[in-house]
């Protein structure tokens, strides 16, 4: 709330809003942010609104699927050992953790492995492939990396080790030499659903295995873990990736769960609550991340495998030790952010560039990423943090929207010992003394492609909302709606010269709390983040243009309305 944003109206055909309206019968509000969501048609929008298991594609529309199938079941046949090598962060946990089961379920000899930051480095490598190889694997199947690891590759053909990559991320032009490339971002891959997470590749194979097995009962008992690492990627939450996460959502509400999922919604204080897509994000995936970013992420994978009863124990420790390894996370990403800022602030070189690139000695490369984003939020600008250590710096970059990060250190690939990621979040590694010319030369790539306009924070606006529409239809509408998240974002709408009636009161020092009323109706509504905005709200209390949106909230078991303010000003 701290940076005046541009509120900024989507455009959209009020005509093809109506029709909508009138086919599915639900309010103009709706369909309207149906529309503003690209689901323009009856059938798009009835999926949408009620997904379900059999809108799941084929799993053998992916390019490979069939031969990773039949070696995986012909590996199982021969007991031959099978290694799922996944990833440390919640998707690459995620996925190793329902490949596997599922392997397990179907009889397989399978052992997994997840490297360790700082050991092992980032993604597939030929050490990891040494190691499985001594530990007699025959088969290695990578959950959430590999698609960028020609040298992983060739190095399993020369021990004779079959590997299938599963990946979501962008492949180079040449895709590694491995028996099996399971990635719908494939070049020459027509798979329907481009977007999966990671998670969502592994869920494919999961689904081509159990339906080829002749146990297709199975798929629905894996969609809550890959809800959790779906929610987690922030993914755009449309297609599959919305059936995954509305249904996942759903079981991790209802319940029963194995003791190792009880366990960690135990610790993370949702037992018994309807979860939904804020505390995956906020709530439980921190948890799970902080195992890769602070020790092991082997912690949060024995957490989610564990089943048997016998183990309540031991899984009440292993969720407990998840929780006080997020206390440390969030104590060190606060002394970085300090600091990462300050040099903001106070370099000129630094914070009057496009592209934030900032570097500490010694940073715990764990939290980089999250400082990166708290940047991006700070300044609304990309951001790029790197840790030093023995002359070696490994970074992390998180992008704005009208910004292609990939495509930036592409500029510059020379630089750099390795690098890889997506468009709006990446990783990097380079030699310390190179950091400066880095700097310059992504800076100079931005300078080329982002105007000072694409520098100016925006809030989009859905639509204009008066109290008086805002029905129990209208509500319950946007309820069903929800995931909300990347792709699908929480509805903002926008209405002017509404009065404070009640407050502004502050509320644990860093959020506000108020009654708005317009034409005759009040409503309740909080402010998050929003305390050094007090006296502005004092000021302008007769009339007060607001934008926000409306969550339904829970008091002593009583549902009622309120509104999640996001932002305010003075009327037009």
């Amino acid at each position: 709330m701290k940076a005046p944003r541009i509120w900024q109206e989507k455009a959209c055909d009020d005509q093809m809003v109506a029709q909508l309206a009138t086919e599915l019968q639900v309010s103009p509000i709706t369909a309207r942010l149906l529309c503003l969501r690209g689901i323009d048609d009856l059938d798009r929008a009835k999926r949408f609104l009620s997904p379900a298991l059999e809108h799941l594609h084929d799993p053998f529309g992916l390019a490979d699927m069939s031969v990773a199938v039949e070696r995986i079941l012909g590996a199982i046949a021969r007991k031959e050992r099978i290694a799922i090598h996944g990833d440390y962060d919640v998707d690459g946990v995620t996925s190793t953790v329902i490949l596997r089961r599922a392997l397990e379920l179907l009889g397989a000899d399978v052992i997994h492995f997840l490297p360790e930051r700082f050991r092992d480095g980032y993604g597939l490598q030929p050490a990891a492939i040494e190691r499985l190889h001594a530990d007699g694997v025959a088969l290695i199947i990578s959950v959430d990396c590999g698609i960028r690891a020609p040298e992983a590759a060739r190095r399993a053909r020369e021990l004779g080790v079959d590997l299938i990559i599963t990946d979501h991320h962008e492949p180079d032009a040449e895709l590694p030499a491995a028996l099996a490339v399971i990635n719908p971002k494939r070049h020459d891959c027509g798979y329907a659903d481009k977007n999966l997470a990671g998670v969502g590749v592994a869920l494919k194979l999961v689904q081509a295995l159990c339906t080829r097995a002749g146990r297709g009962s199975w798929i629905p008992a894996f969609i809550k873990i890959a809800a959790i690492g779906t929610l987690a990627d922030v993914v755009p939450l449309q297609g599959e990736n919305r059936i995954i996460a509305k249904l996942g959502l759903g079981m991790l509400s209802a319940g029963p769960h194995k003791v190792g999922v009880r366990s960690l919604l135990d610790v993370c204080g949702l037992t018994g609550k309807e979860i939904d897509s804020y505390h995956i994000g906020f709530v439980v995936a921190p948890r799970i991340n902080a195992a890769g970013r602070m020790s092991t992420p082997d912690i949060a994978a024995r957490l989610l495998l564990a089943s048997d009863e016998a183990m309540a124990a031991e899984a009440r420790e292993l969720a407990e030790q998840l929780n006080a390894e997020n206390l440390r996370r969030q104590q060190e990403e606060a002394e970085i952010v300090a600091q990462a800022k300050k040099l903001v602030e106070t370099d000129l070189e630094i914070g009057s560039r496009t592209v934030i690139v900032v570097a500490g000695e010694g940073w715990h490369r764990g939290v980089i990423g999250i400082v990166a984003s708290k940047l991006v939020d700070a300044f609304h600008r990309p951001a790029i943090v790197l840790s030093i250590e023995n002359g070696v710096a490994q970074g992390s970059c998180r992008s704005i929207p009208s910004f292609n990060m990939l495509a930036a250190l592409e500029s510059c690939a020379e630089l750099m010992a390795k690098f890889g990621g997506h468009k709006q979040a990446a990783g990097l590694t380079i030699e310390a003394d190179r950091i400066r010319e880095f700097r310059l030369r992504v800076n100079d790539y931005a300078d080329g492609c982002l105007s000072p306009d694409d520098l100016r924070p925006r809030l989009w606006i859905d639509g204009t909302l008066q109290f008086k529409s805002i029905s129990a239809q209208v509500a319950s509408e946007i309820v069903a709606l929800a995931p909300f998240g990347a792709g699908n974002p929480n509805p903002v709408f926008r209405t002017s010269r509404v009065e404070v009636v009640d407050g502004p009161r502050r509320v644990k020092e860093r959020h506000l709390k108020m009654a708005f009323k317009q034409d005759g109706r009040v409503m309740r509504g909080i402010a998050w983040r929003a305390s050094e905005r007090e006296d502005f709200v004092a000021e302008h209390k007769a009339a007060l243009d607001l934008a926000f949106s409306l969550e339904q909230d829970t008091w002593n078991g009583e549902r009622y309305l309120q509104l999640n303010v996001a932002d305010f000003k003075a009327p037009e």
